[in-house]
């Protein structure tokens, strides 16, 4: 698990989800400003939690089959899968305290 965050494709979204206990993927994309001003809270994220979650971004625009299969239809939004499934969903630019606290109350 990186201390940066993965990028996520379809092409590799179904061996992550499954090779990954607890993972973060951020869908976004480059001309949405939220999503921007959400970046440096995901590469922080990234490193606090290296070794007990990936957590990846998804570009919507250069993947779109992966955000169309989970009905991503405004951006931010942060999924997290646990074991391979979706266990939560976080939509919009939210604070780094309500993702952190989110991502462990799955964790433990």
């Amino acid at each position: 698990m990186s201390a940066e965050p993965f990028h996520v494709t379809d092409a590799n979204f179904e061996e992550t989800i499954k090779k990954n206990k607890l993972v973060l993927i951020d869908f976004w994309a480059n001309w949405c400003g939220p999503c921007r001003a959400l970046a440096p809270t995901i590469q922080e994220l990234a490193k606090e939690y290296a070794g007990k979650a990936l957590v990846g971004k998804l570009d919507v625009d250069e993947n779109p089959a992966t955000a169309e299969r989970f009905q991503v239809f405004s951006i931010p939004t942060m999924i997290i899968f646990k074991n391979g499934s979706e266990t939560e969903r976080l939509v919009g630019l939210c604070p780094k305290s309500r993702i952190a606290d989110t991502l462990k109350k799955h964790s433990e």
